[in-house]
């Protein structure tokens, strides 16, 4: 068969079904075969936000996410949104095509060296160094993205699409994974069965290997309260008795309180990332005096960021029902399961959440209130929460109301929320919805992004209006780099160089763009809006851009531990010095 065909042909022997790109030259003999090869091909407006979207689809489905576009500057383009597939250990494949192999390394057109540049942020980079290894390259790429869990590079030089070979085309191989080693299991479940507050951190290793339901037996049968980790909000049901919600920046108070008093932490499926457990509200969650039982999948997590008692190599889900399997061997051994602590251990955690309502219906109904044109963005991010469907999935941006947002979402099923992760870059919400809504055509999918954020990816409307993809943007308007800004506000004297916005209205662009959009000024419309703009995308198939007129109040910073107050040493820039933080906290001209 030709080249092409073998490329082909071990794509679709992977299920491949989409292909987000921008057409190009160098992969147009394998392009002309996508439609009969049942390889939709979806075009976009910017490459990076094909390979984000390819992101959001292989989060949401399970399967990888395919992007491929020109030699060059079309491959340059993919770099921010394969960095961040990295960090969310997500399946995609980025496909490469480069310059011809007679004028490598003679400065040709759209040639640069696309192999250095991906190989921090790549799992695997296959460089098909001989065109008779086509299929071989190509099934080994899409084998490692999935069994390593994270994006792959596939170099084809673009003349190497050209000619016959032999080919077999290879099936896909999927790696099991196991619980972990016997010596550790046991041991942890030594330890679990000592502790009197157990307590669990159910991470994106769960979600990614479907373990949720052998970590929500573990949890039941301890009756241990269970926190997610830092966006990934669906690790555990939110309604469930025993949820207590999200760590990390601005999340749940009633999880950081319920870990803060653990004897043992069960760490499942995650590398526990800095960001994610780095103090919030100026409380130091982490309990000092407790053990760490660590399950990650990547033996290069365990012992990464916090000393575990016992580091588990294993899945996530598989080790949990193992540990399951040693306690219920233990029968009443098990000491959180002794005399009436059940019974107290249930009450209490449902003190803990009631007293987070209490404190984020404080913050949400605090002052200043909502006026005409200047929504509080909590009270917002309130009225949107109550209007969402149970089956919804949210993707949101970096940005402050995006990010104080985490005070807010549950989800109920895994695979429902998509956060920028560590990576944090902007423009990543609405490309990653797009791709989840093709994913998941059958659910509701919503991205959350900020108003300095939407110029980045709003070009993307036109994508869901020329190929068909019924998405909702919820576009935060508040005039402001709102995250950077917040730093201006408290240790640069409220001199906002570079953080204000003069916006249009992002609704009419969506309406000048063929979609829909919605302008919302007054906090008693923000529910009716949401859900307006769900049934235009849900029974009436369109995109609607629902824009959202905020304040300019702000959520606490990121990154106070990276942050300092300015001093100053030349005499011109004396007066920038500054002495202490804002006393208010917030911007001059809210």
């Amino acid at each position: 068969m030709s080249n092409s065909e073998a490329f082909v042909e071990t794509m679709a022997a992977n299920k491949v079904d989409t292909c987000f790109g921008i057409v190009g030259s160098a992969f147009m003999d394998a392009l002309d075969l996508f439609p009969l090869a049942g390889i939709r091909f979806l075009p976009v407006v910017h490459e990076q936000n094909a390979a984000h979207m390819a992101d959001g689809y292989a989060r949401v489905t399970g399967r990888h996410g395919v992007c491929i576009a020109q030699n060059g500057p079309g491959i340059t383009n993919f770099v921010t949104a394969i960095a961040a597939a990295y960090w969310a250990h997500s399946p995609v494949v980025c496909v490469t095509p480069e310059c011809g192999t007679m004028t490598t390394g003679l400065g040709g057109f759209q040639e640069t060296d696309q192999l250095t540049i991906f190989r921090g942020i790549t799992k695997y980079q296959a460089h098909v160094n001989n065109p008779a290894r086509m299929a071989e390259y190509t099934g080994r790429a899409f084998d490692i993205a999935m069994n390593e869990r994270g994006p792959v590079q596939l170099n084809i030089p673009r003349d190497y699409f050209y000619g016959e070979h032999e080919f077999t085309i290879p099936a896909p191989h999927s790696i099991e994974k196991s619980a972990g080693g016997a010596t550790s299991l046991a041991a942890a479940a030594d330890l679990i069965a000592g502790a009197q507050r157990p307590v669990i951190l159910s991470g994106g290793g769960v979600v990614m290997g479907g373990g949720l339901a052998k970590v929500k037996d573990l949890a039941e049968f301890l009756q241990a309260p269970v926190a997610t980790t830092y966006l990934h909000t669906d690790a555990f049901p939110h309604s469930h008795p025993l949820s207590c919600g999200p760590l990390g920046y601005l999340g749940s108070q009633a999880a950081m309180n319920a870990l803060k008093e653990a004897d043992v932490v069960i760490a499942l499926g995650t590398r526990l990332g800095p960001f994610g457990t780095n103090p919030q509200y100026g409380m130091e969650y982490w309990p000092k005096n407790a053990q760490l039982i660590q399950v990650d999948a990547n033996p290069r997590h365990l012992n990464l960021t916090r000393d575990a008692a016992i580091a588990i190599h294993g899945d996530a889900g598989a080790a949990a029902g193992a540990l399951l399997d040693l306690l219920r061997d233990k029968g009443q051994s098990v000491a959180c399961l002794q005399g009436n602590s059940i019974e107290t251990r249930k009450a209490h955690i449902q003190k803990l959440k009631a007293d987070w309502e209490n404190i984020l219906d404080g913050m949400t109904n605090s002052e200043p209130r909502s006026e005409c044109g200047k929504i509080k963005p909590r009270a917002a991010l309130r009225a949107l929460q109550q209007a969402m469907p149970k089956d919804i999935i949210i993707s949101t941006d970096i940005g402050n109301t995006c990010s104080v947002a985490n005070s807010y979402l549950g989800f109920e099923t895994p695979g429902s929320f998509l956060g920028a992760m560590t990576y944090g870059n902007c423009g990543y919400a609405f490309p990653t919805a797009i791709g989840a809504k093709v994913g998941r055509p059958d659910r509701p999918v919503v991205a959350y992004v900020g108003d300095g954020a939407w110029g980045m990816s709003l070009g993307e409307v036109l994508t869901c209006v020329r190929e068909n993809i019924p998405t909702t943007a919820v576009v935060f308007n508040n005039g402001q780099w709102g995250a950077e800004k917040k730093n201006q506000v408290l240790w640069f004297g409220d001199r906002y160089v570079g953080s204000q916005l003069k916006n249009p209205s992002f609704a009419e662009v969506a309406r000048s763009m063929g979609a829909e959009g919605i302008k919302v000024e007054n906090e008693a419309d923000v529910g009716d809006a949401l859900k307006k703009a769900l049934d235009l995308q849900m029974k009436e198939g369109k995109t609607c851009v629902l824009e959202i007129m905020t304040s300019r109040e702000l959520g606490d910073p990121f990154r106070r531990d990276a942050m300092r107050l300015p001093r100053r040493v030349l005499s011109k820039y004396a007066s920038t010095s500054m002495d202490e933080e804002s006393s208010t906290g917030q911007p001059t001209d809210l």
